[in-house]
């Protein structure tokens, strides 16, 4: 039978600029971990809070789409292993920062060109389409559970209970649309795509990707027929994006749509963490980054350090020793680690440099001495001491306010 051809109309109604920081108050940041491109590509994704879906795919009448296979998932990020940490928690998350489609599909060859590209750190292939659900109209994502829980925001990522759910073949929704199709936990519904089928509803979360109702895993994104790898998020902090949409339009050629998902936001205040536990071990590397920042630098915000995790080792992924001979998940200098580093949240013994229980708290205790608390132009020097390159204060500070849109 020949392949369907699937219809995508591109609603343009993103802005087209990155996300701009132009004041910060006191706070020093940070978001949660990762790991760079892997060969087979996986990459929770950024933009608007809500917003209609830059795609719209309907799936042909009575047309199921060839089963998930193994080739289709993207191996999951390693958990933080350290004590105390709990759950298959990502390395690293992934601001999605343009979605590329093409009518027939992205094929495989096009998104391995898309991960080489100068910039692109990550990316992935998810499959969609607009399907009824309980009567109404939704926008799903058929997603593998492993690889698109590095593109959710950090609490989506940190809450297993929507990943247990997605495995077992629930739909999972966000908070709006659960009201919108007046969906119910625990009850089952109607979903038809290009085939119906009855389709337990399982937990409410948020998304990162705009106008996203619902998502699904693989295998029910087969059952369904819902068009396969009909787009292609990309993560590429910065970078120049009007270049990069360039670049990944050439790949993709004349038939296909790239949208730029980071919306023009004036940030004046990065988001500080307030009541948060620092007693006892961090679960998550999302806790680790907020207590670390709210116990040894009150008033920076939990995003720097998520910044510079990510950009310094990918969250642990790549720990050194570099070129310069830094080492562990937040690149200490040994030099500098035998000044600053402690250790911290039950740690004991000699500090240890690769141990992000003690590497994350003794980099904000840095930035903190630095400066980092007061916000503003103290802020931008003290990330310029952690890492003597005006480029790399402006990522962090870019990636940073990314992070603080989720």
């Amino acid at each position: 039978m020949d392949t369907p051809y699937i219809v995508l109309s591109i609603v343009l109604h993103v802005p087209w600029r990155r996300a701009v920081l132009t004041a910060i108050a006191a706070a020093t940041c940070v978001a949660m971990t990762g790991w760079a491109v892997p060969a087979s590509y996986a990459a929770v994704i950024s933009g608007p809070a809500s917003g209609p879906l830059p795609f719209t795919v309907s799936p042909p009448v009575g047309v199921a789409a060839p089963s998930a296979t193994a080739s289709d998932s993207a191996a999951s990020p390693t958990a933080l292993k350290t004590p105390g940490s709990a759950g298959a928690l990502p390395r690293q998350l992934f601001v999605p920062d343009l979605i590329a489609a093409v009518p027939a599909g992205i094929t495989s060859a096009q998104v391995a060109k898309i991960a080489k590209l100068t910039g692109v750190r990550a990316v992935l292939p998810v499959n969609g389409g607009k399907v009824t659900v309980n009567g109404h109209s939704a926008d799903v994502l058929g997603v593998s559970p492993q690889a698109f829980r590095s593109w959710t925001p950090p609490e989506t990522a940190a809450a297993n209970a929507v990943w247990t759910d997605l495995g077992k073949g629930q739909l999972v929704s966000t908070h709006a649309a659960a009201g919108k199709l007046h969906l119910t936990a625990g009850s089952s519904y109607q979903v038809s795509a290009a085939v119906s089928l009855q389709v337990p509803f399982g937990a409410q979360t948020t998304f990162s990707v705009p106008g996203v109702d619902a998502i699904v895993d693989q295998a029910r994104s087969a059952q369904l027929g819902l068009a396969k790898n009909f787009a292609v998020l990309i993560n590429a902090p910065g970078v120049n994006l009007v270049t990069l949409m360039s670049k990944v339009k050439s790949v993709i050629g004349a038939g296909g749509k790239v949208v730029n998902l980071v919306p023009v936001v004036t940030i004046s205040k990065l988001p500080v963490a307030t009541n948060v536990p620092t007693t006892g071990v961090p679960a998550s590397y999302l806790m680790l980054y907020k207590e670390s920042a709210a116990e040894y630098c009150p008033g920076m915000s939990w995003t720097v350090l998520a910044a510079i995790g990510e950009i310094e080792s990918g969250d642990g992924a790549n720990e050194g020793p570099s070129s310069a001979g830094a080492l562990g998940p937040m690149q200490f200098i040994p030099s500098t680690w035998a000044e600053w580093g402690i250790d911290a949240f039950g740690q004991t013994g000699k500090p240890d440099i690769m141990n992000p229980l003690d590497a994350v708290p003794s980099a904000a205790r840095m930035l903190c001495a630095d400066g980092a608390g007061h916000g503003g132009s103290s802020l931008s020097g003290a990330i310029f001491d952690y890492n003597h390159a005006t480029w790399y204060v402006d990522e962090v500070l870019a990636l940073a306010s990314e992070y603080a849109q989720n």
